[in-house]
């Protein structure tokens, strides 16, 4: 399995909460978290399917903006 980490703008519990069912359906739940104490809001995804453009997308889409780290 590969770990992918990302600069993130998600940064509290409502964040995380907004963007658990876009990052459980991609990356299934488990399988991501976001460290809210890093200055940088780091994303975590381990998956063997996912590719960094695809995660990109999905946080995106739900309303975060994301780089990689």
């Amino acid at each position: 399995m590969k770990t992918l980490q990302f600069k993130t703008n998600i940064n509290c519990g409502g964040c995380i909460k907004a963007v658990t069912p876009t990052l459980n359906q991609e990356a299934g739940a488990g399988n991501w978290q976001v460290d809210t104490a890093n200055p940088n809001k780091i994303l975590t995804v381990s998956s063997d399917t996912l590719s960094a453009e695809q995660v990109v997308q999905a946080v995106e889409n739900a309303g975060f903006k994301i780089q990689a780290a």
